[in-house]
């Protein structure tokens, strides 16, 4: 098999993984703390943040190789888990619930957050 089949089997797989994970973490999130806040968005875009800068890290230092774990995690998986398109949405429902505090807090801390969070994935490998 080419390395283009491999390469598409791999993100397939881990997007299958990914979007059931975020699926779950959906429902737990909700159940814990309702709809009020898109929590649950917030939630996996943090986690994937942090596992965005890990996986980079480890390709960048040569740790692991690019193939397979790239397109299986940085692409599959985070790409299922993580979606700014729900990001968008949840945002601009907010505005236009007239929420604007709340839209303006949920844009602020995903991406403050999660770009904390990727720099911090990026330092557990460094210190590790």
């Amino acid at each position: 098999m080419n390395n283009l089949v491999m390469n598409i089997a791999f993100v397939a797989c881990g997007g299958a993984f990914g979007a059931t994970f975020r699926y779950l973490i959906g429902i737990g999130i909700v159940n814990l703390f309702g709809k009020g806040f898109p929590f649950a968005t917030l939630t996996v875009n943090v986690i994937g943040s942090l596992i965005m800068g890990y996986i980079f890290q480890l390709v960048q230092q040569e740790s692991i190789s690019s193939t397979p774990w790239w397109p299986l995690i940085g692409v599959g998986f985070l790409g299922a888990l993580t979606t700014f398109s729900s990001f968008s949405m949840d945002s601009l429902l907010l505005l236009q619930q007239g929420e604007i505090f709340k839209a303006m807090l949920n844009v602020t801390l995903n991406v403050v957050v999660c770009l904390i969070a990727t720099y911090l994935g990026t330092l557990l490998v460094l210190k590790g």
